[in-house]
């Protein structure tokens, strides 16, 4: 390989790596603002989702939030980083690592607040709203533990390709609003848990993926 080669490839190593962490830095402002508004649309959205109910609906979005929660993100993190293994990809393998990494991370930074905070669930018929420290899962609401570990586990692949990072963001967002659908969580415990799922990402990306960043955009073919 050329040495004009060499400097394209870094050159779109630069501009792929700059255009991630746009995207992310964007994402994070976003969720930030709609975290704030969110509080003010807890009761709004949970009285338009009253009015709104559907069985079918209802039906699938309760199987979204049974498979949408950390244990299935661990599964495919494995076994896309096994497959990446046996092809040979170390790029994508150390991806899926940081992946799975930010996954648990995020998980472990919501059950430390759920357990703080105390939040009732929406469903939860007290006067008691934020009961400050407890093991209640009634009071586990905020902020969404489905919705940070998903949020942080896609975010981190938005680091390394953006292009699966955007296709794969619907994937979060179905999985946070079929927690505010089936009465588990408000909106602001979703928005909430979105902001930790992509601030743990940000932290992942930087300790764990500069390498990937550097050698530009990964690929999935067999490394010779």
């Amino acid at each position: 390989m050329t040495e004009g080669s060499h400097r394209r490839i870094a050159k779109g190593a630069i501009a792929a790596a700059g255009l991630g962490w746009h995207a992310v830095a964007l994402i994070i402002f976003i969720t930030s603002l709609l975290f704030t508004a969110a509080f003010y649309l807890d009761a709004g959205v949970q009285n338009w989702v009253s009015e709104n109910r559907n069985t079918t609906v209802e039906t699938f979005m309760r199987a979204v939030s049974r498979y949408g929660d950390w244990p299935t993100h661990l599964v495919l993190g494995l076994l896309l980083g096994g497959i990446a293994y046996l092809r040979g990809s170390r790029r994508w393998l150390w991806i899926f690592v940081a992946m799975l990494v930010a996954c648990t991370l995020a998980g472990m930074t919501t059950r430390i607040i759920k357990m703080s905070v105390g939040r009732a669930r929406p469903h939860v018929k007290t006067e008691i709203r934020w009961a400050g420290p407890t093991f209640s899962a009634k009071h586990h609401a905020f902020p969404s533990g489905h919705s940070s570990s998903s949020s942080a586990f896609f975010a981190t692949l938005l680091f390394a390709s953006w292009r699966a990072g955007i296709a794969c963001l619907p994937i979060p967002l179905l999985i946070g609003f079929s927690r505010i659908y089936i009465g588990a969580h408000h909106l602001s415990d979703v928005m909430f848990g979105f902001l930790v799922g992509a601030s743990t990402a940000v932290l992942v990306a930087v300790v764990l993926l500069p390498r990937v960043m550097r050698e530009g955009p990964p690929t999935l073919l067999k490394e010779g």
